[in-house]
């Protein structure tokens, strides 16, 4: 990361996912770290999700309200099925957060794409 912080759980960053293969999602976009801390703090990389101001509505992915907390531009979709451990250094910016409520609903998606 160019700030060289430890990404915490449930922090919105600015990444940079090139290069990508297929139908990867793939640029400089905000993902969501839902990683737990410990293994962030240990390992110089992180799961995270990307999000998109695309939304499509697609009942695993999580909604989310711009708001003051995650200061998103719009309000976007968690891609959860997109779902990927990435190096911390492709982490460029912080820009907010997600809350608790809105990580476990990532989470529990996640879980039902792992089950079907």
């Amino acid at each position: 990361m160019k700030n060289k912080q430890t990404p915490k759980q449930r922090t919105i960053y600015w990444a940079n996912l090139d290069p990508s293969k297929g139908s990867e999602q793939s640029g400089k976009r905000p993902v969501v770290v839902v990683s737990g801390d410990t293994m962030n703090e240990n390992l110089p990389v992180c799961i995270v999700c990307p999000l998109s101001t695309k939304l499509k509505n697609y009942h695993t992915c999580t909604r989310i309200k711009k708001t003051k907390v995650n200061k998103l531009s719009a309000d976007s979709e968690v891609i959860t099925f997109q779902v990927r451990t990435i190096s911390s250094n492709r982490l460029e910016k912080k820009i907010g957060f997600v809350t608790k409520q809105e990580h476990a609903d990532i989470v529990q998606k996640i879980g039902q794409l792992l089950m079907y």
